[in-house]
Formats: structure tokens, C-alpha cells, sequence
């Protein structure tokens, strides 16, 4: 069978799109990639495509992870590689992670260069020390699928873009003898001295490059291969060996391997390209991933970007966003509306990332390679965050890619010495980071609402029960054994409580729709767990020892050593989504829940708060509502248990103008894989899924003046929005379908089959009853 072209197979996927959909305007002029590259955000602002393998982006530091054997702090700002307010640039490399609290990846980081060879990348302060350079944003473009900057100190003009697996350089070089590019595989984010295990890389011929490196990080054992063309030949090239001194060296000392050698091994290489160009003279390099081998990256190479088309690149690329960003079309006077939105839209879909060559092969958990039957494989699950809003997103906007999203779970399931599903996986390896066994909701929302295949549902419950069973997994033995996890056996002991119990309530939950009445039992018992954590006498949670009391030394505010994680007591003691209403009466009833509640988002945290965790700042903080961190995202919305759901909308009005601006600095936490991006579309639709697994969201207030939902299954769920304003941030009615709600919650299956959801706004509280 003959392959076409990838811009040729987009664009026409696109035009077959865009005859069933109705025509929109350019939803490609309103998404800010620069959105969140500034301070907390973590965000990248490079060229790639929906959910692509390749995440080509500008890299602005090199700071070690280690510093004089200790970890540096510093080296959280730059989880994405990028910081806005960095003046120099030190390379363009091909993977990274959007928006995370930690980080990996930076692979093959490639630089243009021009005068006497370089092969340091210089500091900050004195770039021209190496070859990094300064770059300054007034010469910056960043849109989807392309990036644009001005090497000042080089005088070229650095172009990206990319497809799925192939990133496509374009460098317009000045007139120059000793023009050079630098293939940095030394370079990485998080790294540190010993981040590399290994190298290697043949010099094919004149204009080719094939090779690999295996690193040692977050992913413990992470190999990733690479092919690399040149549109141009290369006159002359050559490398740097910054390995330590080996005591073993063979005989490749008989070899000058420093100058036109074609292959090099070691664990800390630079290459450098030597040219010779003409003023305006564009050099293209590509460069093609794989997880296999250097043979399946230059397949993915010949298959995706077989020609030297930039532009045709770029289109293709493009019109994918165009297509993804056509599924939801919103409608506001306000640019800034459209910008936030679209913004938000293009991070959810940035990740997890396809991890599968063209033929389908991929590597796996075990390190060996297997092929995906009937589904693309995908990888970086940031699970702790993406279960609450992300996955349930894609459930109503990306439903096939969703499905292959839990296949690709559960292969790694099958593959796990553990028997467990991902807790946090990426590029072939479990990094077992943060906490909760979260594929579980994200498995069983999808089972639920129809979006995988009846066929899988019961291997999809024993994943589960198997995983939550796994006793060795941080304190789940002793949470089977006394109903929660104490503090002073496994830290973090509340939030593991907690989390464990909403987790086995989603799979009482796939147990009942399977009629497995047994197992339906026993995580429904599970499920009430979060009740031993919950101390009545002061009305919050709280720690508890293995011999049953409550820890005495217990501050409500602290984040620091109080058994919570990236939280505290105050904002953890409302985390049962699963049963608000159970919650608010084990509390006291709305007597002591609303003020609980609402002094969430007017008190006054002290700087100390602040001080404990690299994870919280003020940017992301309204009060004590952490919209920065996950674990209050749904609390907004539990005024819907309660007699005043006004509260909810005036909240999540609130809250949007606060944590969301397209600037740079415009997200108030890390957008960790789209979590934050979730939160602001359901929000500004006019509802939210507060506990993944239940059929319901819970409505709020919406923000947009009226949105069309475009599902996959041909269907279209409209919301149509009256008397909108800044100022009428109530719902005084909602009907569906012409039929008035009484209660201000909303059916997944109301929306999927298609229909009009009208809310008629008001500038003062009203009731659904």
C-alpha cells in the first residue's frame, strides 16, 4: 500500500471534518500557547499537534536537578524548560511534559549557531560563553503546531513545527563560513550528572543521523531513538565525549572520534554540523521519534514528513487544532473570552501523547515491544490530576482517543510485575508519583458512559480489584487491614485514606452495573472508609496512628507533615466526592458545613503556609481555596448539596477572571497535563463532573454567552445562555430541552444524545426548587 503524505492525509481528514461540521471561523487565532510559560504554570510554548509524540519547544535554562548533592529548588521553574521571564535560549528539544510539578524528557536538543564552534551552552548572564543566545519576545510567535524566534546572538531566525512523531526545524541562516548546528545529547530537563546511562549515534552519510540515548530519571529506565535529516549537506562534523573517565575503554582509542568519526558511544555527547551558508539561506532539519528503534523513527520520518515542506507541515498541523479546538464552538463579545477558552482547550489536548511507532509497536512496561491491536497506545498519565476533569472531558469531546487511552491502562496492567494499573506512567515506565490508584476512575467513568466496549468491561473490574488489593503499595495493606491508613506506619496518611475510598467507590460502582453483588460489597464498605479519618470532636479530618487514636500534634492549616498532600486539613476535610451529602451530615449538617465552606474562600493564610511547599503559591490561592493544586477542584460546587447552590455559581464566577488570563502569567498553578484547562471549559460551559464514575455533573454558572458541543457521535448538545453579563452571575433558570430543573445538576446522557440547555441569568440568587 502506498503512503501519502501526512499534510496530504490531514488536510484531507480535515476537509471531510469540515463538510459534516458546521463552517466556524479560525479558533487557531484565539489559542495563546505563551499562556502559563510564566512563573507557576509550567507550560511550553513550542510546535506540536493534538496528543503529539513530538513536543518541539524552545529550552530557556539547563539547571541541574542536584546542587552540591542536594536537589536545587530552582530546577521547579523550569519543568517545562521554558520561563518567560529568561532572557537567552539554549536549544530546541523535542519532548516535554505540559504544565507538570515534576519533570523529565528535553530530549535531542538541537542549536543553530554561527561563528567559532561553541560546544558549552554558556550561562545566563554571558551567553555569548557558549552557544545559547538571547532572544528578546518582540520577535516570539507562538500558535499551534508553530514557534518563531530570533537567535540574537546568532542572527538566525529559528522556525518550528511538527507533526505526531516528527519535529521539523527551519533556520534562516545569515552569510557565514562557520555556520553550525549542535546536537546536544547531554542536555535534559531534570537533569543532573548521571541523568544519562548511555548514547549512541551513527553518522549515516552526509545529511542523516540515526541514534538513541537511555536515561535515568523520573522514568527510571527510558530509552528513546531518534533519526535526524538534514535538507542540506553537512560539510564537516564532530563531537565532544564529556563522559567521566572510563576505566575500561577498549581499543576505540586507535580512532580520532572527535572529527567526521560516524559512530560514538558514551554517556555525555555533543555533535556539531558544520556549514557553509549564504545570507537568507534556510537550512530544514527533521527529526523523527521512536520508542523502538532508530529503524521505526525513520519510518515514522518517510510516513508523516517525507518531503521538506515546511509550510505544508505547519497547514496540516494546524488544521488538526482547527478541527480538535471545532468540537466545542462558544460564542462571547469579549476576545479575551474566546482566548481563555481556546487556550484552555488546546492545553487538554496536549497530552497523554501517543507512544506507538506508524506500524503500530511501542514499548512496553516490561521493555519489550508490542504492537497495539486495534487501538493507539498513549503514555504520560498524569493521573492524581487528570481523573477529576480531563478524562471525564474526554468522555464527552474525545471518546474514541478516551477508549484507547484505558487500553493503554489496562496493556499496563498486563505488563506490570506489579499488577497494578498507571499511578503516574510515562515513556514505558510507572514513576509511581503522587498517590491513590486514579485509573480507576478514569477506567470506570469510561465503562459507565459507554465509551469503551461492553467486551472489556469485566477485564477492566479485575484491573481494578487486583490493583486495589495490592497490599505492597503505599499503605494498602494496613488501609484493608484497619479501614485507613495511619500516619505514623505511611505519611500522607489522610489524603491516602481518602482518595483509596473514592477510588473503591467508583469500583462498587462498575461491580454493580456487572452484577458482581460480592464485590459491589465489599468496596461499598471501602467506600465509608473516609469516615475513620474524620474527627468529630473539632470537625475535621485528621491523622490517625496504627493504634486507633488521632495524632495529638495536628495543625488545620499546615501543609507540612499533617498527613496531607499538596494540601491541608481544611481543604482535604470536603474531599468526599463521592457522597457530599454524607459529608455534610457527618459534619453537623449546613449549620456547620456552609460556614466551613465558605470561610474556604475568604480567610487569610499566613506566609508560613506558603513556605512548606513548592507546589502552593499565592498566584494560585483565593483565601484558603487552592485553585493552584488539584484536590479542592470540586469544591465549588458542593453548595449544589446544600440549600444555597447560588453560592456555587457566584464561586465559579469567581474563580474563573482569577485563575485564567491569556498572558504568560495567566494560570494561577501548574496546568499539570490539563487538569486546570478541564476545570475552566467545563466551568464556563455551566457545569462540572464532581465525582468521575456518577452519571451527574453538577451545575454552576456559565461564563461563555452561548456554546455549541460538537460530540463524536454526530449529536449536538447546545447551550444557549440569557441576560449574560458580568453582573448576573446567578442561574435563575436552567431548562433542558424546553423542560425546567428543579434540582441544579445535569445528566452525561442528556448531553450526549443531544439537545438545548437554556440558563436565563440574574444578578441576584435564585433556587432550582
Amino acid at each position: 500500500m502506498k503512503l501519502l503524505p501526512l499534510a496530504a492525509l490531514l488536510l484531507a481528514s480535515f476537509t471531510t471534518f469540515a463538510q459534516k461540521a458546521k463552517p466556524t471561523e479560525n479558533l487557531v487565532q484565539y489559542t495563546k500557547p505563551l499562556v502559563g510559560t510564566a512563573r507557576m504554570g509550567h507550560t511550553y510554548p513550542g510546535a506540536t499537534v493534538p496528543f503529539g509524540m513530538v513536543q518541539l519547544s524552545p529550552d530557556t535554562d539547563t539547571l541541574s536537578y542536584e546542587q552540591n548533592g542536594k536537589y536545587n529548588p530552582r530546577v521547579y521553574e523550569y519543568c517545562a524548560g521554558y520561563q518567560y521571564a529568561d532572557p537567552t535560549i539554549v536549544g530546541f528539544s523535542h519532548t516535554h511534559f505540559s504544565g507538570t510539578g515534576h519533570s523529565d524528557l528535553g530530549d535531542f536538543l538541537v542549536m543553530p549557531t554561527t561563528g567559532p564552534l561553541q560546544l558549552n551552552p554558556g550561562t545566563a548572564d554571558q551567553p555569548e560563553r557558549g552557544f545559547r543566545s538571547r532572544f528578546s519576545h518582540q520577535n516570539e510567535v507562538a500558535e499551534p503546531a508553530y514557534y518563531r524566534v530570533k537567535l540574537d546572538d546568532h542572527n538566525i531566525v529559528a522556525e518550528l513545527t511538527a507533526s505526531n512523531r516528527v519535529g521539523m526545524h527551519l533556520y534562516t541562516f545569515p552569510q557565514s563560513e562557520q555556520a553550525h548546528i549542535i546536537l546536544d545529547l547531554t542536555a535534559g530537563i531534570y537533569n543532573y550528572p548521571d541523568k544519562n546511562v548511555w548514547t549512541f549515534v551513527r553518522v549515516e552519510n552526509d545529511s542523516l543521523v540515526t541514534g538513541y540515548r537511555q536515561t535515568h530519571g523520573w522514568a527510571r529506565t527510558r530509552t528513546e531513538y531518534f533519526a535526524m535529516s538534514f535538507s542540506k549537506p553537512f560539510v564537516s562534523y564532530g563531537s565532544r565525549n564529556l563522559s567521566k573517565k572510563q576505566v575500561y575503554r577498549g581499543f576505540w582509542g586507535r580512532f580520532d572520534q572527535t572529527k567526521n568519526f560516524p559512530e560514538l558511544a558514551g554517556e555525555q555527547l555533543r555533535l556539531f554540523f558544520d556549514f557553509k551558508t549564504t545570507a537568507g539561506e534556510q537550512v530544514k532539519v527533521k527529526m523523527a521519534l521512536s520508542g523502538v528503534s532508530t529503524e521505526g523513527a525513520l519510518r515514522n520520518m518517510r510516513a508523516e514528513v517525507p518531503g521538506w515542506d515546511f509550510e505544508a507541515v505547519k497547514r496540516a498541523g494546524q488544521a488538526l487544532w482547527q478541527q480538535e479546538l471545532s468540537k466545542v464552538v462558544v460564542e462571547s463579545p469579549k476576545r479575551t473570552d474566546k482566548e481563555n477558552f481556546y487556550t484552555a482547550m488546546y492545553h487538554a489536548a496536549l497530552s497523554p501523547t501517543t507512544y506507538m511507532d506508524v506500524d503500530g509497536q511501542y514499548r512496553g512496561l516490561d521493555q519489550n515491544i508490542h504492537k497495539a491491536a486495534g487501538f493507539t497506545n498513549y503514555t504520560s498519565f498524569s493521573l492524581w490530576d487528570t481523573y477529576r476533569a480531563l478524562h471525564p472531558l474526554y468522555n464527552l469531546l474525545q471518546a474514541k482517543r478516551n477508549a484507547d487511552m484505558v487500553q493503554s491502562m489496562l496493556a499496563h496492567f498486563d505488563q506490570s510485575t506489579m499488577h497494578m494499573l498507571p499511578i503516574w506512567s510515562h515513556y514505558a515506565n510507572e514513576n509511581w508519583c503522587m498517590i491513590g490508584y486514579h485509573s480507576v476512575p478514569v477506567i470506570v467513568d469510561a465503562v459507565l458512559k459507554g465509551v469503551v466496549p461492553a467486551d472489556q468491561a469485566q477485564r477492566a473490574l479485575n484491573a481494578c480489584v487486583t490493583t486495589a488489593h495490592q497490599q505492597r503499595y503505599d499503605g494498602i495493606g494496613l488501609y484493608e487491614q484497619l479501614g485507613y491508613v495511619p500516619e505514623d506506619k505511611s505519611g500522607a496518611s489522610v489524603s491516602k485514606t481518602l482518595e483509596y475510598a473514592y477510588d473503591d467507590w467508583c469500583i462498587a460502582q462498575l461491580a454493580r452495573k456487572l452484577g458482581k453483588t460480592d464485590i459491589e460489597a465489599e468496596f461499598s464498605k471501602r467506600a465509608q472508609n473516609w469516615q475513620n479519618v474524620y474527627d468529630s470532636r473539632i470537625n475535621f479530618m485528621r491523622p490517625r496512628l496504627a493504634d486507633g487514636s488521632f495524632r495529638p500534634r495536628f495543625d488545620v492549616l499546615s501543609t507540612n507533615d499533617q498527613g496531607f498532600i499538596e494540601g491541608n486539613a481544611w481543604n482535604y476535610s470536603l474531599y468526599v466526592p463521592q457522597d457530599p451529602a454524607a459529608l455534610i451530615a457527618k459534619m453537623g449538617g449546613e449549620k456547620k458545613f456552609l460556614p466551613h465552606l465558605d470561610s474556604l474562600f475568604t480567610m487569610h493564610l499566613p506566609d508560613k503556609f506558603f513556605a512548606e511547599t513548592e507546589d502552593i503559591t499565592r498566584d494560585g490561592i483565593i483565601g484558603n481555596y487552592v485553585h493552584g493544586n488539584e484536590p479542592a477542584h470540586h469544591v465549588a460546587y458542593l453548595y449544589n448539596w446544600t440549600s444555597q447552590p447560588y453560592k456555587t455559581q457566584a464561586r465559579v464566577r469567581m474563580i474563573l477572571p482569577k485563575m485564567y488570563r491569556p498572558t504568560p502569567d495567566g494560570l494561577g498553578g501548574n496546568d499539570d497535563c490539563g487538569q486546570m484547562s478541564a476545570w475552566y471549559i467545563f466551568s464556563a460551559l455551566g457545569f462540572y463532573p464532581v465525582a468521575p464514575g456518577s452519571p451527574e455533573y453538577a451545575l454552576g454558572s456559565p461564563a461563555v454567552h452561548g456554546a455549541t458541543i460538537n460530540l463524536e457521535n454526530g449529536n449536538t448538545f447546545r447551550i444557549t445562555v440569557k441576560n449574560q453579563s458580568d453582573k448576573n452571575v446567578y442561574v435563575k433558570e436552567a431548562r433542558l430541552n424546553g423542560q425546567k430543573l428543579t434540582r441544579p445538576f445535569l445528566q452525561y446522557a442528556d448531553v450526549v444524545k443531544g439537545g438545548e440547555l437554556v440558563f436565563t441569568m440574574a444578578a441576584r440568587p435564585s433556587s432550582f426548587k
